[in-house]
Parts: C-alpha cells; sequence; structure tokens
C-alpha cells in the first residue's frame, strides 16, 4: 500500500443503510476515519440518494434513500464528513461519478482504501471500478458490513478477491501499521 498516496474512502455510511446487520460497522469506521484524517490523510465520503423511477425502483421496487433522514450521514460521522476532503454524492453503486474521478485523477492518489456499506454493492463496485481505472483499491473487511446481513458481506469479500486479488483485503490494523510506517518514514526523510 502506497500510504503516501491514498485517500480513505468512506462508503454511504448512512442512516438508511444502518441496521442490526451493518451497526457494528460503524464504531470501526469512526475509529479508522479518526486514525487516518489525525494523521493528515485525505478522506473522501460518498452519499448515495436513490430517486423515483430509479433502476432500483424498477427492478428491486426499492424506494428508500431518497430523503434524508435515510439519506444523512450517520450521527457518529456527521462531523467528519464536514472535515472530509470531499463528499461525492452518487445515484448508483460506484464512486466513480465523473466529479470523483477527476478529484482522484487532479490529487494524484494511486491507491484508494475503501470502508463502509455495503460490503458486495458499493464498496465492492467502488473497489472494481478503482481496479479498472488503474488505481490500487484496498478493502478493509472489519470496517465494512452488509446491511443484509455477515452471509452477504462474506460473499462480497469472496468475489473482492476474484475481481481485485486476495492481497487487496486488509484489516484496520492492517491499514493503521502502514499508516504509522508512513508516518515514521516520512520523519526520516
Amino acid at each position: 500500500m502506497d500510504i503516501g498516496n491514498a485517500a480513505l474512502v468512506v462508503i454511504d455510511m448512512q442512516n438508511g443503510f444502518v441496521n442490526h446487520h451493518s451497526r457494528h460497522a460503524v464504531p470501526a469506521v469512526c475509529d479508522l476515519v479518526a486514525r487516518w484524517s489525525a494523521a493528515g490523510r485525505p478522506v473522501i465520503f460518498t452519499r448515495y440518494f436513490n430517486y423515483p423511477d430509479s433502476p432500483y425502483e424498477r427492478f428491486f421496487r426499492w424506494d428508500r434513500l431518497q430523503e434524508p433522514p435515510e439519506t444523512d450521514i450517520v450521527p457518529d460521522l456527521t462531523e467528519a464528513a464536514v472535515h472530509a476532503h470531499a463528499v461525492i454524492d452518487k445515484t448508483g453503486y460506484t464512486l466513480f461519478t465523473p466529479e470523483a474521478a477527476e478529484l482522484i485523477r487532479q490529487a494524484g492518489w494511486t491507491d484508494l482504501v475503501f470502508c463502509g456499506i455495503a460490503t458486495e454493492s458499493c464498496v465492492l463496485k467502488s473497489a472494481a471500478d478503482a481496479f479498472e481505472h488503474g488505481y490500487a483499491p484496498w478493502i478493509v473487511t472489519d470496517a465494512s458490513a452488509s446491511d443484509a446481513g455477515p452471509d452477504v458481506h462474506d460473499a462480497g469479500l469472496v468475489v473482492a478477491r476474484r475481481l481485485i486479488g486476495a492481497g487487496q483485503l486488509v484489516t484496520a490494523e492492517h491499514v493503521m501499521a502502514q499508516l504509522t510506517a508512513g508516518d515514521r518514514a516520512t520523519v526520516l526523510e
């Protein structure tokens, strides 16, 4: 992981995606964001917005996350989102809106570290798109969850191993070790 050229991407940590299956990820993501931010590294948040006659309504009959409070970032992360490098609003699974793609290109980030909800959809799709755009994607497995349950989270990780490589799945502890090592290297330079 090139921690010096990495951004932390917090995917869809919104009230409407937090339930009994995914709630455990909130403190893990909060800790990761706090430690990453304290090291002065860039953080990006995404927010998903559904809309009338969206593919989600047409194909899934799912009409949630169209307005607050469901679309709001969870209270534990609201302040972090306010101070984030960027908040990207999207109407699909991926981080890679035109705005986000340009932001990442201009910033010169080579590595994107993903956490959030939902592992099998928005986290996975964003990481796979990062891979296809030539960036090194990393999924923080213990700071991600699925609102559909642990089996679906695990299925997302199985697919991620196939799409982006097993070595790209890391723990928060691994990321923090890289961050600490990167800070020590900066001090030594």
